[in-house]
């Protein structure tokens, strides 16, 4: 029976790049194979599929068969050898996502490690700006200090059978055989006769750590600190994880972050507003004071440089910008109601367009939306 073709298999064109074929091998290697699907032909059409992307992903055998097709790889042809094994990194990858979890672990074959863990750290914005140094309790595994982490009553270990103290086993599935840590020793190689009574052989218990974290200047929300070694420690002495250190910064009452500048509203009077004046602004080292001119409108901003963020990385000072916003009196007294109705008066006449600019391109506006409605 005549071969199908590769191209066809993967139901790829043929202008289709690595990437293209990688994710065609995958959604099919996920569909065809025997631990996954037990069809009875379900074996043949993954090995059909795995042969098509060994030799399309590897750019002299595809262009072998793009020239001479399935005949450049018979045996005898003499243009490309016999099928070779997985290509390059990329197969390993997709056998990796797809059957890591039949097989458990990674593909290293190394010890298994303590568990890696994440503490949530929040901070006032203040704190986050410029610093500190925090104390903090993380409930973890630690060491068990009666067997000292070996997990053995009286220290003595000895060589695990099952994996004859390599650490590893070799597992068969289906066409693949595949490495994986030895279940019984945790990757270790050694085994306990005599198991520690306070651990139970595990080598390690239940126990709150305290620790020192220092946090840089200018770390944001979402920011981490890797602290090595200091995760859940490894089963029977072996290596410990890492604790990560996720800053959460609380929201502030006067000032917004966006990346290394910090945002503040400014209330003001609209007699400051129209006549101009020198206004004292708190910043996260002390006062500052900004100039607003004559006839300064609600939302303008003004920028203080070097007044924001020190980035954690690059050193670079952020900015402040403050945001004006022009409040309505309130509670006025007679005498003010008096002067404003005053000035109020004055508004009023041919010339009163000239000190509300706004106000007229915004009539304007509305007028002419009246028409287009109604014409």
């Amino acid at each position: 029976m005549s071969k199908r073709d590769y191209y066809e298999i993967l139901g790829v064109e043929k202008t289709a790049n690595e990437d293209d074929l990688k994710k065609a091998f995958r959604r099919l290697a996920m569909k065809y194979h025997p631990d996954r699907n037990p069809d009875a032909d379900a074996q043949e059409k993954f090995k059909e599929a795995k042969e098509a992307y060994e030799i399309l992903c590897d750019t002299p055998k595809r262009a072998l068969y793009d020239q001479y097709g399935h005949a450049a790889f018979e045996q005898g042809g003499g243009m490309g050898g016999g099928r070779g094994g997985f290509h390059g990194a990329d197969v390993g990858d997709i056998f990796g996502d797809i059957f890591g979890d039949i097989f458990g672990g990674g593909r290293s074959g190394r010890p298994r490690r303590g568990a890696d863990l994440r503490y949530i750290l929040e901070l006032d914005l203040e704190e986050a700006v410029f610093g500190i140094e925090r104390t903090i309790e993380v409930p973890t595994l630690v060491a068990c200090k009666t067997c000292e982490g070996s997990g053995s009553k009286d220290g003595k270990t000895s060589t695990c059978a099952t994996c004859r103290g390599h650490g590893r086993v070799r597992m068969q599935q289906g066409i693949f055989s595949v490495q994986q840590v030895c279940p019984h020793c945790a990757g270790t190689g050694k085994t306990v006769s005599n198991p520690c009574k306070d651990c139970r052989g595990e080598g390690r218990v239940e126990d709150e750590r305290t620790l020192q974290v220092k946090i840089p200047a200018g770390v944001d929300s979402g920011d981490r600190i890797r602290l090595a070694g200091q995760g859940e420690a490894g089963p029977s002495g072996s290596e410990a994880g890492d604790l990560y250190v996720e800053v959460r910064v609380r929201e502030h009452a006067i000032f917004q972050r966006e990346g290394d500048d910090l945002y503040c509203e400014v209330p003001i009077r609209f007699t400051q507003a129209a006549l101009g004046a020198d206004l004292k602004v708190p910043t996260l080292d002390g006062e500052a004071v900004i100039t607003l001119p004559a006839e300064t409108q609600t939302g303008k901003l003004f920028r203080l440089r070097g007044k924001g963020v020190k980035n954690v990385r690059s050193g670079r000072l952020g900015d402040l910008h403050c945001r004006v916003v022009v409040e309505t009196p309130v509670k006025l007294t007679r005498r003010q109601r008096e002067l404003l109705e005053d000035l109020e008066s004055t508004f009023e006449g041919a010339e009163s367009g000239a000190h509300t600019p706004r106000a007229n391109s915004w009539f304007d506006g509305v007028k002419q939306f009246w028409e287009r409605m109604t014409s």
